[in-house]
């Protein structure tokens, strides 16, 4: 055969409600503790094609438009890599056939959104699809943590529980849905782009010097696993009260261990801080916890809160200076085929 199908596929990103930080396994990917998120709507999207074929000279990868060779020594295009050859033997595919990737995020890369996540998830599921191998939603979600882990929490839909587990070849640590996207439909996300630069300090080097320098990191992995149990409870009951203060102290707890770590690890900006203050400002205006903050490793905060609080929300971020934009989003489906390819066929370039 000298060509496959192009398939393409559209993944959305996800927040950590309760967060992973800090590797056992950093080949792997595999976390120390579990981690519970909600998965955006297709607002925060990385689209992903995929083209395998003998008249492809070279593996190669188009990230807003930005070419990318499968080799060298950028951390997540070897990972990237090393995950399509896997799944390229999975299908008995000829080493003769090469890959041409194109992928396009609906938001900034490297500044705490977690293009990781929704570009790891979207490539996994239409790598599967091209080469036919209707692989498991399980399957899928360990594939896509191997190129990032919050990848594998893209992989399914709704509110998303990624498992530790406790296998060393990370066989039973996946992501699973929790929740459907229906289930709690007035959550809502307010992603506040305090920040578009690329972070000093990647993720992938943040999890290992945190958790090989922090002394505060040895109590993190059992109180995120004790929030986790709590915070799906709450879910589940709908309390939105006590489930943000949940979140937000997680996410304190995430961010005091990473500027615990040597040399200390800061991703929130003077703005985020400004946005942390507004949040307290208005809960304490309403007399109780209507909206909640919670950062992932950058300095953009995502504001999770419902929808009858939304216009008070936005209304509050007016009064902060340095915000570029906000997001909204809902809750969101999980990884999904898409017809619109990003790939010519006829000239096997982008389009």
């Amino acid at each position: 055969m000298e060509d496959f199908e192009i398939k393409t596929a559209l993944a959305s990103s996800n927040i950590a409600l309760i967060k992973y930080w800090g590797r056992r396994d950093s080949k792997l990917n595999l976390p120390f503790n579990s981690s519970l998120s909600l998965t955006l709507d297709g607002s925060i999207s990385t689209r992903t094609s995929v083209l395998f074929s003998r008249k492809i000279t070279n593996n190669a990868i188009y990230i807003d438009g930005k070419k990318f060779a499968l080799s060298g020594r950028n951390e997540k295009i070897s990972r990237i890599f090393k995950v399509v050859t896997a799944m390229k033997k999975l299908g008995n595919v000829n080493r003769e056939v090469k890959v041409l990737i194109v992928s396009k995020n609906s938001f900034p890369m490297g500044a705490g959104i977690a293009s990781s996540a929704s570009g790891g998830a979207a490539l996994v599921y239409a790598v599967n699809d091209a080469l036919g191998l209707d692989l498991s939603m399980r399957e899928l979600s360990i594939y896509a943590r191997e190129i990032s882990g919050s990848a594998c929490r893209s992989i399914p839909g709704g509110i998303v529980r990624w498992r530790r587990g406790k296998e060393k070849d990370g066989s039973d640590s996946y992501a699973e849905k929790m929740f459907d996207s229906s289930y709690w439909e007035e959550l809502r996300d307010l992603v506040v782009i305090v920040s578009n630069e690329k972070k000093r300090i990647s993720s992938s080097e943040g999890h290992d010097i945190t958790s090989s320098t922090s002394e505060l990191f040895s109590v993190r992995p059992a109180l995120a696993e004790k929030n986790i149990r709590i915070a799906t409870d709450l879910i589940r009951k709908k309390n939105f009260e006590r489930l943000g203060e949940i979140i937000m102290r997680d996410s304190n707890n995430m961010h005091a261990a990473m500027m615990d770590s040597w040399p200390p690890i800061i991703y929130l900006n003077d703005v985020s801080r400004a946005v942390i203050q507004a949040v307290e400002k208005l809960n304490g205006m309403e007399g109780r916890i209507i909206v909640a903050y919670t950062f992932d490793a950058g300095p953009n905060p995502h504001l999770i809160t419902l929808r009858g609080y939304e216009p008070k929300v936005e209304e509050a971020l007016k009064n902060v200076k340095g915000i570029k934009r906000v997001i909204k989003s809902s809750v969101g489906d999980g990884a999904k085929p898409v017809s619109e390819s990003l790939i010519d066929h006829a000239s096997l370039a982008p389009c």
